[in-house]
């Protein structure tokens, strides 16, 4: 009969150090839920005004139509949704491009999402004569769908279909021709160049709050997708041999994935603008307190976006009171330095 040999003092069975990881990681997503309350709260308590706190849990609970009350119900309320809905969307897909691409510095203009959509509004604008951004929404999220299809249809070209490599190549490619066709549009109009400007720096202020009910259904879906994809990415993340050999359909594994990622960020984009670093930081840190599990990486990443958008929003309100800066700038910032230092430390960028 084996007998078992004794563990050493202090040393911690794996069953037990499995039980460990998991407990920090359900704590780990009850803090990011509690983080993201608070910012929420703060998005809406901070502005260029400064509303007493009574004045503001009255506009939430009982509004009576006060200058209060519209600020915080039609600007502030909706900008925090927006945020929060962007942030999620940003951080899935961020690690949903991370994953499928194996490209640490994987961004949404790697796959042409972003000049995707960029074309599509200044079309809107050049073509149309549209300005606002209710009307030229659904042109961006298209934009951002084609652009992401493009380059998964390029990078499919071949016998082995799409891989890591051919589709960082087929975005790149896809990205430099449609933003050279954007700076071609923006050139000979005014107008265009006007709304693609302000559309450009990113931005989760909105003086429309219809939008939201058009674009949350997609984003709704895409996150869905984007858990759903998680177990196939934990085994492509074996190699594409290990996944066949689990199972999995590797080619349709990565369709689903690249289908969420330009749901996500086509919405997002359409609605905030190209808002950055998000989608590029947020999953190295998920990944330095979940490790390589995308079960756990993806719920991680959506928190800390939504967090994140939020936070830098808020700082910028106050970084210039009684103007602000916008989030894509803030978050430029903020982020570029962060990188880095990610960056420097190896062991958080390995996928």
């Amino acid at each position: 009969m084996a007998v078992s040999s004794p563990r050493a003092p202090g040393q911690v069975s794996g069953g037990a150090r499995l039980r460990q990881r998991r407990r920090r990681r359900v704590v780990g997503i009850a803090a990011l839920t509690a983080a993201l309350g608070v910012s929420c709260v703060l998005s809406v308590v901070i502005g260029a005004k400064t509303i007493p706190l009574h004045d503001v849990w009255n506009a939430l609970v009982a509004p009576t139509g006060t200058e209060n009350d519209l600020i915080i119900r039609e600007l502030r309320v909706p900008r925090t949704i927006v945020g929060v809905l962007a942030g999620v969307a940003l951080g899935l897909a961020g690690a949903l491009m991370q994953g499928h691409t194996r490209n640490p510095i994987a961004d949404p203009g790697i796959l042409g999402i972003t000049q995707g959509a960029a074309v599509a509004v200044v079309l809107s604008v050049y073509t149309f004569g549209i300005t606002s951004l209710v009307g030229f929404i659904w042109f961006g999220f298209a934009g951002a769908l084609l652009g992401a299809l493009a380059v998964f249809a390029i990078g499919s070209l071949g016998r082995g279909g799409p891989t890591p490599v051919t589709l960082a190549l087929a975005g790149t490619a896809i990205s430099h021709l449609l933003q050279a066709i954007t700076s071609a549009l923006v050139i000979t109009d005014q107008q265009s160049l006007d709304t693609y400007r302000f559309w450009k720096v990113g931005s989760i202020a909105i003086t429309d709050a219809s939008v939201i009910p058009q674009v949350l259904p997609f984003l709704v879906v895409g996150a869905v997708v984007a858990l759903a994809n998680a177990a196939s990415l934990n085994a492509l993340a074996l190699g594409e041999d290990v996944a066949r050999s689990l199972g999995h359909r590797v080619q349709w594994a990565r369709r689903a994935g690249i289908a969420a990622i330009a749901v996500l960020v086509g919405g997002a984009v359409a609605i905030c603008g190209p808002i950055g670093f998000v989608g590029l930081i947020v999953p190295h840190v998920a990944r330095y307190f979940t490790g390589a599990d995308y079960r756990w990486l993806l719920p991680f990443a959506g928190l800390m976006g939504a967090s994140l958008v939020l936070l830098a929003d808020v700082l910028g309100r106050m970084v210039a009171r009684p103007a602000e800066v916008q989030v894509g700038v803030m978050l430029a910032m903020v982020g570029a330095p962060f990188f880095i230092a990610l960056v420097r430390r190896r062991k958080l960028v390995r996928l």
